[in-house]
């Protein structure tokens, strides 16, 4: 394969790896919501992506190598699958990117590999790959580099003073779990403890150190649903890297059978209960709840046919609604269809008027059909249409930026 070839090929391998906001628009079938994103420039595979401070980007999400040691059981990269591995060196591929980037197919980079050689070596190619970029290149955009299981800590410490994100993917919610998805990785000594470095690296080291001063976000990923957890496993897990490990998101990818894997037989995940999970996981993340009041069924798993702020809302609002016009941030970031940006619209709007009906909401952005069962306004109940409150439109709603409109 010529060197194009080969980082089409590289490229194409990538729809296990997201970066960015979750697309949660399409639940139709379980194919892993990266592919939703995906565009084509000379044959090329750039992703639109959203940063953390809203700018939107096109990404080129690869892999410095295909060839891995590892035999994860939901891997189209494990050892001894037969199909065509690829792989570039560090300063090839970081002139091949540069020049993608002076020609404007793709602003940023997300790039990971297969592990060969050990976690060490592969980590080196990865950090020498950045240097390079940074150092010897000039790039100066968006870079997502992965930290490999097994990595040392300087290793961490110095991917992190190159990049804008970096992650690391536990995969699994337990070591028990993992064991059933990645006999070979180890959950504490491989995994999480990166993701403890790295946390205790931005709390410890100054942030000059970092790239532009600050040190990048972090990130994990579950396969949701390939080693038959629950959903209360997965989120109380993310419940802990949120709160203690500081990580910016937590990403579930669905699981979708890959052909000659040992799991290539189960079932795919659903992607409603993809979106389910995310909708959780916003919710301990953004919104201040805690694990004990997300509607988890016997099972674990939450139901997928309602959003779980909307399930919250129905047992605890529906005969004790909400003043719209007293309510505190938190009591706002409550309520179906108000999230962070509308809770402050409303905070703000509420120094120069009083809120007296759904118009005025609607106004400030508020999803009104979802939050009308459950506020004042004024001290009155808001007018209620049983035709808006049809399965289809809430569902629509709640699939409406869920990370913004609450």
């Amino acid at each position: 394969m010529d060197i194009l070839d080969r980082l089409k090929w590289l490229s194409l391998q990538m729809t296990l790896e997201p970066d960015g906001k979750p697309n949660l628009m399409d639940v139709s079938d379980g194919a892993p919501d990266c592919s939703r994103f995906e565009t084509q420039r000379d044959n090329l595979f750039v992703y639109p992506a959203a940063l953390p401070n809203g700018r939107r980007i096109r990404l080129l999400k690869t892999l410095l190598s295909s060839v891995c040691e590892r035999d994860c059981h939901y891997c189209p990269f494990r050892a001894g699958r037969d199909f065509r591995r690829a792989t570039f060196t560090p300063e090839e591929f970081a002139r091949l990117f540069l020049h993608l980037y002076e020609r404007g197919i793709a602003d940023g980079l997300f790039i990971s590999s297969g592990l060969a050689g050990g976690g060490i070596r592969t980590q080196d190619r990865l950090i020498e790959t950045a240097e390079i970029l940074r150092l010897k290149l000039g790039f100066k955009g968006y870079l997502h580099l992965k930290i490999m299981p097994g990595a040392e800590k300087a290793q961490v410490e110095r991917a992190m003073q190159l990049a804008d994100r970096v992650s690391i993917n536990l995969e699994a919610p337990s070591a028990m779990r993992l064991n059933r998805l990645a006999p070979h990785k180890t959950f504490f000594n491989e995994l999480l403890t990166r993701l403890r470095w790295v946390d205790e690296i931005r709390q410890s080291l100054p942030p000059q150190r970092g790239w532009k001063g600050h040190w990048p976000s972090s990130t994990t990923q579950f396969v949701a649903g390939g080693a038959d957890e629950s959903d209360l496993e997965l989120l109380q897990t993310s419940e802990f890297l949120y709160r203690h490990l500081h990580l910016k998101r937590v990403y579930y990818m669905g699981f979708h059978p890959i052909s000659d894997t040992p799991l290539e037989n189960h079932p795919p995940t659903p992607a409603l209960r993809q979106l389910r999970l995310y909708q959780a996981s916003f919710l301990l993340r953004d919104y201040g709840f805690g694990l004990d009041e997300l509607p988890f069924e016997a099972g674990g798993n939450l139901p997928v046919g309602q959003d779980p702020k909307q399930a919250w809302a129905e047992k605890n609002l529906l005969e004790c609604p909400i003043e719209i016009n007293r309510a505190e941030w938190s009591q706002l970031l409550r309520i179906p269809g108000i999230g962070p940006r509308t809770a402050k619209a409303i905070l703000k709007a509420r120094r120069t008027c009083t809120l007296r009906d759904l118009s005025s909401l609607k106004k400030l952005g508020i999803v009104v059909e979802r939050a009308a069962p459950y506020i004042l306004l004024d001290g009155r109940r808001a007018p209620v249409q049983p035709v808006l409150f049809s399965s289809s439109l809430i569902q629509r709603a709640a699939m409406h930026s869920v990370d913004s409109s609450g």
